[in-house]
């Protein structure tokens, strides 16, 4: 008879996802997530199949949480330059407060790049963060905020350049004035 479950493999993969982004995924060793987990190797290997596995499954996660935040906040602004202004400024506060963890996305991309399912999956968020911000600023320029002569999807994937970018800023320390003059810059690009 097959053992149940003793454990809820959602939380199993928040927690896993919390340490991958704190430790990256060279860093975090098998040893490591069972610990966290406090499962055993028998139950990880049952649930997750493999570290790189897991690794994914926390990245979905990730990518999913963030996108639901991106979209929550684009389709819920009545005015798209204060939209953008608040994601942008999030970013760069989360940063500030703590600049090691930076963006799961990007720490991927850097450290992962070796790795098909994990390029793809940073290729797809990457993706989606374009698409939320075109779909928004299509609907601005219908609202008549954006200029006519601007395109929505070249808009867009500056800004996703910017979003990547700001990140990366973010863990070099860059400081609170180098990301504010930037985010000027950025939102100019609305104007």
């Amino acid at each position: 008879m097959a053992r149940t479950r003793e454990f809820d493999v959602d939380q199993a993969i928040d927690r896993a996802m919390d340490l991958f982004w704190r430790r990256g995924y060279a860093e975090t060793s098998l040893q490591d997530l069972l610990k966290e987990l406090s499962i055993g190797s028998g139950s990880f290997y049952a649930a997750f199949g493999s570290k790189e596995e897991l690794y994914i499954r926390s990245l979905d996660r990730y990518i999913s949480l963030q996108g639901s935040d991106l979209e929550e906040n684009l389709d819920s602004a009545t005015e798209i330059r204060a939209a953008v202004r608040k994601v942008l400024t999030s970013l760069i506060e989360a940063d500030l407060a703590d600049p090691t963890r930076g963006c799961l996305v990007v720490n991927t991309s850097t450290q992962c790049g070796e790795q098909p399912s994990a390029t793809d999956r940073v290729n797809a968020a990457v993706r989606q963060v374009e698409s939320s911000l075109a779909g928004a600023l299509e609907r601005a320029q219908a609202r008549g905020e954006i200029s006519t002569d601007k395109d929505p999807r070249q808009l867009a994937r500056f800004l996703t350049t910017f979003i990547q970018g700001i990140r990366i800023v973010g863990q070099a320390r860059a400081g609170r004035e180098f990301a504010e003059d930037a985010l000027s810059v950025a939102m100019r690009a609305l104007d």
